[in-house]
């Protein structure tokens, strides 16, 4: 149950976890105290308790990753050490540190007061220091949840000085709402990198046709598809998800489709299909794949610190 939630980016609804469990592993996992139920209907992993005992006992405040983890975000993934900020200048003994992903910035009494940054500023950090397609999958959930919206984000970083300042603006200026979940986000992001901008969402309506897509481009008539291990829960949705992509063959469109596997642990591979793609539509020939790296847990944290 427990390792369904991270995958899941570290909070989901509860249909979500009856896609792949029954009524009473849920109950039992919730008894055992392997996950918690943070409102109703929504279910986190107990990391986010335990980090800000761990925050709460160096008198530290709950940031980045493990404050989108807080503020009830699904994330890439969900980190083992509490990501924590305390006041420049303040001096951390190192057996205080154990279990900490330490930063140093100004913070207001309110924010310390709190004992997790705010939204806005939570975002903020993240796209500062994390990789793209982290920050990315932080800043969509953001605006998914409502808890910042797209011009707070883009206003804020154009405000931004220092460190990592760029790449937030980048953040911001590719953040959307209408991203489903981190694995779309991570997808997109990769798509990015590779110079195509795809579209959340996107809805495809042409005379006799009609369909949803995870990502897409009208323009270069492709649609890229992040296919969950939730994707079929049924033989009738996999005979109208086969229909679906039929549909587009016939109608001209291309399709990509991307397991969650490939898309989180093996990103080079997934980089290299949508580049060879494009490659092959321009009448050339594409290179040797990479190498898939031997599948791997996601990485479990240690100490760090970043002085801003």
């Amino acid at each position: 149950m427990a390792e369904t939630l991270r995958f899941l980016g570290g909070s989901a609804r509860w249909r979500e976890l009856r896609v792949v469990h029954p009524r009473r592993d849920i109950r039992v996992a919730l008894e055992a105290g392997l996950v918690e139920r943070a409102a109703r209907g929504r279910y986190v992993v107990t990391t986010a308790s335990e980090q800000r005992r761990r925050a709460a006992a160096a008198v530290a405040t709950l940031s980045h990753l493990s404050a989108a983890v807080a503020h009830g975000w699904k994330v890439k993934t969900v980190p083992e050490a509490a990501w924590v900020t305390v006041r420049r200048k303040r001096h951390l003994r190192r057996e205080d540190r154990k279990g900490l992903l330490v930063h140093w910035a100004d913070l207001p009494d309110a924010v310390v007061a709190r004992g997790v940054t705010p939204p806005l500023r939570t975002v903020l950090d993240c796209a500062r220091v994390l990789a793209f397609d982290e920050a990315l999958a932080v800043a969509d959930s953001a605006l998914r949840s409502g808890a910042v919206t797209a011009e707070e984000l883009r206003s804020a970083s154009a405000r931004l000085r220092g460190t990592g300042s760029r790449a937030a603006r980048l953040v911001a200026q590719y953040a959307d709402h209408r991203a489903a979940n981190p694995f779309e986000s991570v997808l997109r992001a990769l798509a990015l990198l590779e110079g195509f901008t795809l579209t959340p969402q996107l809805q495809i309506t042409e005379p006799g046709l009609y369909a949803v897509v995870d990502l897409g481009s009208e323009d270069l008539m492709l649609a890229v598809e992040a296919d969950g291990f939730e994707h079929h829960g049924t033989r009738r949705a996999m005979r109208k998800d086969c229909r679906r992509h039929t549909e587009l063959a016939v109608f001209g469109w291309s399709t990509l489709r991307f397991p969650f596997e490939d898309v989180m642990f093996q990103p080079a591979w997934t980089r290299w299909a949508l580049r060879s793609w494009r490659v092959v539509r321009d009448g050339g020939v594409p290179d040797a794949p990479p190498l898939r790296m031997p599948g791997h847990r996601p990485w479990a944290g240690g100490e760090h610190s970043n002085r801003q």
